[in-house]
């Protein structure tokens, strides 16, 4: 007996001694968005690992509480926060881990957390992060148990102190968490930053610097060998590099390559490059790290504006926030990438991330689809904007912050400005010289090769932002009837418009004259008391802030000179919170070109006309009026002229002037159809119609996709229109429409896009406004049919089958 287990001893010594000296495996990355558990206002005891949470909510990330709640003018984030409710939340989550990973260094990811989260595993604390848009990680490799014991991560997430937002923030870990099992000798996170140099049509500089950590406890000799694979998975280069790494040591390797014949990266033809780099130890593979990244250059000009690859370009872009409508903060990629897609439709070409770092997600697409990015930091320094914003936490937090987002996202191809703040209170004070060089130095020690600039509502020289000569480019704010002067204002200068236009707009609202603009508010000590009774504003571009202008006013100047690079329009969409120029009972923005619910305004097709090269004719408004009211008709269109009809009769033609965007005129109502017709350049007849709609009649549902993928987190968002018999949209329905789902899905939201809508958007039903809702549909995790149906009282219902496969 003492024999066998001598025996069987020294076979467990030989196993352990094999285990020690063999290299560890590749990089696991797991996703870790499932199965947590969620209380909201939970106690500060769920820490600790024997808490009991068994009465918990069970939930997948991402998630925001805020987005579920109810509106109320009480809730303490106010009107300008989304009058959404906030709080302190708990997520918990258990999970064991292989007896193969001791061995192995273990980190946890989070891609942002709104806010001022502390975390725990273990009951051990990892620390606290009170920026709530910034990624970080944890390393938990000191604390985990392996085997049967189970580990315990806990984060508090407190987002109680309020308003500390301008806009909706939504709340709790509403972004993608990953844990990463990795060698002792790995890679580290953001430890691969690539540039490129000497770019032409024959070949390409390609450097590499990757950065390496050894947390082993022996000294150890390596290789890095890394590959770049082209757009079409063909290896295009190779290099490798052998390396001595002590004990604790991290060390940065430069590499160099030359691609020939390279594939450019553009806006027209987003072409990706990847980057492979392994480390082998003992002839395996211990860490594998993959970057992506474009082949690109650009560059501005004081007086001919932006290049890219060598060819003059305008920025066509506008500025988003961060929420998804009825999805709240709540990270979707597919809700994205709808986003992107309409804009892209539009004629857009560049994202304005304001005014904070945006989701990897959103950058990650933007490389994919073609979209230049502003990548910005900072809404506020060190003097505040909201009782508890970001201002408190500057002094402890800003500079790991800003080293956290520029280490992240400088290998995008489609990043080509960092923006170091917006509407900074230091541009009046004269801080704003000393904490400008510093940021910017921050960002130049990080990445030199694109220009920074800082969004300023105050573009004159004496702003102390501007004078510290920190900057590359000048940022304006509004203030476009100063834009023709920027050559003498600031001579020899760069100019990006980083803000522009604040336009308002209610979906399917008119108000006459059009020619009559609306400022409003009109004054400051009248704010919320001019406009309309129900809280509308004017779908005709005739209406802004006093600020800003509309859109044609601005597009006016940004188009007709070279110096002025782009633009960056605010906003893209509607967003929640700050529902200017109202207060309560208004909850969200007017100012984007297409609506919170996805749902493209009139100003949508006034910016296509201008921005792409199709043919665009767009009529409006809406043909459903009084019998002989005067209405103004606008067509908005890049075609030379076109001619006007009612019911069949001509009522004249009218020619474009070169420098106007839409063509006028004034119609007396009478029922029918109205249509107007124009030639394109090369003589094809193109035309845009409104025909009156009589009563509510039947319900048409339409999914921008009928097949979603079921392993992951897709979303089928589906258009809701109210008909008449003969199938006309009304423009004035309301009904309330409710929804079932059955088969393999679920209802992740629904919206109609009004800003004044205190319905929830965790719902099974909505009322249309202006003929439009939409319904959101995700996928159970498996394949299967989706069925859908939607009904109303007096309404034909209506079914639509959605693929998850």
């Amino acid at each position: 007996m003492n024999i066998f287990k001598n025996f069987i001893l020294l076979c467990i010594c030989t196993f352990l001694i094999q285990c020690s000296t063999q290299p560890d495996s590749d990089r696991i990355t797991k996703n870790f968005n499932k199965g947590w558990k969620f209380s909201l206002n939970g106690s500060d005891d769920a820490k600790s690992p024997d808490f009991d949470d068994s009465r918990w909510r069970v939930l997948d990330l991402p998630h925001d509480w805020s987005i579920e709640g109810e509106f109320s003018k009480d809730n303490k984030a106010g009107v300008g926060g989304g009058a959404l409710p906030g709080g302190t939340g708990w997520y918990r989550k258990k999970f064991n881990l292989p007896e193969s990973d001791r061995n192995r260094e273990l980190s946890i990811e989070f891609d942002g957390i709104y806010r001022n989260s502390d975390v725990w595993i273990n009951g051990n604390f990892l620390g606290n992060r009170p920026n709530g848009y910034i990624s970080f990680s944890y390393d938990l490799t000191p604390y985990l148990n392996y085997g049967r014991k189970p580990n315990i991560i806990a984060v508090k997430v407190n987002n109680s102190d309020q308003p500390n937002s301008r806009w909706y923030s939504g709340s709790g870990i509403y972004r993608n968490v990953r844990l990463v099992s990795k060698s002792r000798l790995h890679i580290r996170q953001w430890g691969s930053h690539i540039t490129t140099s000497k770019i032409d049509s024959e070949d390409a500089g390609v450097k590499i610097i990757t950065s390496i950590h050894n947390s082993d406890k022996d000294t150890l000799k390596a290789v890095l060998s890394t590959s770049l694979h082209g757009p079409y998975g063909q290896i295009a280069a190779e290099a490798d590099s052998f390396f001595t790494i002590n004990p604790g040591e991290s060390k940065d390797i430069e590499q160099n390559f030359k691609l020939f014949k390279p594939e450019l990266w553009s806006v027209s033809s987003p072409l990706l490059y990847k980057a492979v780099s392994d480390i082998e130890l003992k002839n395996i593979i211990v860490d594998s790290y993959t970057t992506n990244f474009g082949v690109r250059s650009f560059s501005f000009d004081s007086e001919k504006g932006f290049f890219l690859n060598g060819e003059s370009m305008k920025i066509k872009g506008v500025c988003l926030h961060h929420d998804l409508g009825c999805l709240g903060a709540a990270i979707n990629t597919r809700a994205i990438e709808r986003q992107l897609e309409i804009l892209k439709d539009m004629g857009c070409n560049a994202i304005r991330t304001s005014h904070n770092p945006p989701a990897p997600e959103l950058l990650d697409l933007c490389d994919k689809m073609g979209f230049l990015v502003m990548d910005e930091a900072f809404d506020m320094w060190k003097v505040p904007k909201t009782q508890f914003d970001y201002s408190i936490f500057w002094d402890e937090w800003h500079k790991q912050d800003l080293i956290d987002q520029v280490l992240r996202d400088r290998n995008h191809p489609g990043v080509i400005i960092w923006s170091i703040g917006n509407e900074i209170m230091e541009q009046w004070n004269s801080s704003g010289t000393p904490i400008a060089k510093e940021l910017c130095d921050i960002v130049r020690l990080l990445d030199n090769t694109r220009p920074i600039t800082s969004a300023c509502q105050d573009p004159v020289p004496g702003n102390y932002i501007i004078a510290s000569d920190a900057l590359d480019l000048i940022g304006y704010n509004y203030k476009h009837n100063l834009f023709k002067d920027f050559p003498v204002t600031f001579p020899g200068k760069k100019f990006i418009a980083t803000e522009t236009t604040s336009a308002l707009a209610t979906r399917g609202h008119y108000d006459m004259p059009v020619d009559s603009i609306r400022r409003w508010p009109i004054r400051w000590d009248k704010l919320f008391t001019e406009g309309n009774p129900d809280l509308t504003c004017s779908s005709y571009d005739n209406c802004s802030t006093p600020w800003g202008s509309t859109h044609s006013e601005t597009l006016d100047e940004v188009m007709n000179y070279d110096f002025l690079s782009g633009m960056f329009v605010w906003t893209g969409f509607d967003y929640l919170g700050e529902p200017t120029p109202y207060d309560w009972p208004a909850r969200s923005s007017y100012f984007g070109i297409v609506d919170l619910a996805g749902f493209p305004k009139d100003a949508y097709y006034l910016y296509k006309s201008v921005w792409t090269n199709e043919p665009v004719l767009h009529l409006l408004p809406h043909w459903n009026w009084k019998e002989g009211q005067n209405i103004d008709v606008v067509a908005y269109t890049n075609c030379k002229e076109a001619e006007l009809f009612l019911n069949d009769k001509s009522l004249g033609k009218k020619i474009r002037d070169e420098k106007s965007y839409s063509l006028m005129w004034n119609v007396p109502f009478e029922k029918g159809r109205l249509e107007v017709k124009a030639i394109t350049e090369d003589n094809q007849q193109i035309g845009s119609s409104v025909t009156t709609a009589s009563e509510p009649a039947r319900i048409l549902l339409v999914p921008d996709r009928n097949q979603i993928n079921s392993a992951s987190d897709d979303l089928s968002f589906i258009r809701v229109e109210v008909l008449d018999s003969n199938g006309v949209l009304v423009p004035d329905a309301s009904n309330e429409i409710s929804f079932t789902v059955s088969g393999n899905g679920y209802i992740a939201g629904v919206d109609n896009g009004l800003q004044t809508s205190m319905e929830m958007f965790k719902s099974d039903h909505r009322k249309a406004f202006n003929g439009l809702c939409l319904v959101v549909v995700g996928s159970k995790p498996k394949p299967g049919e989706i069925t859908v149906r939607a009904s109303s009282p007096g309404l034909d219902p209506a079914k639509v089958v959605i693929m998850a496969n």
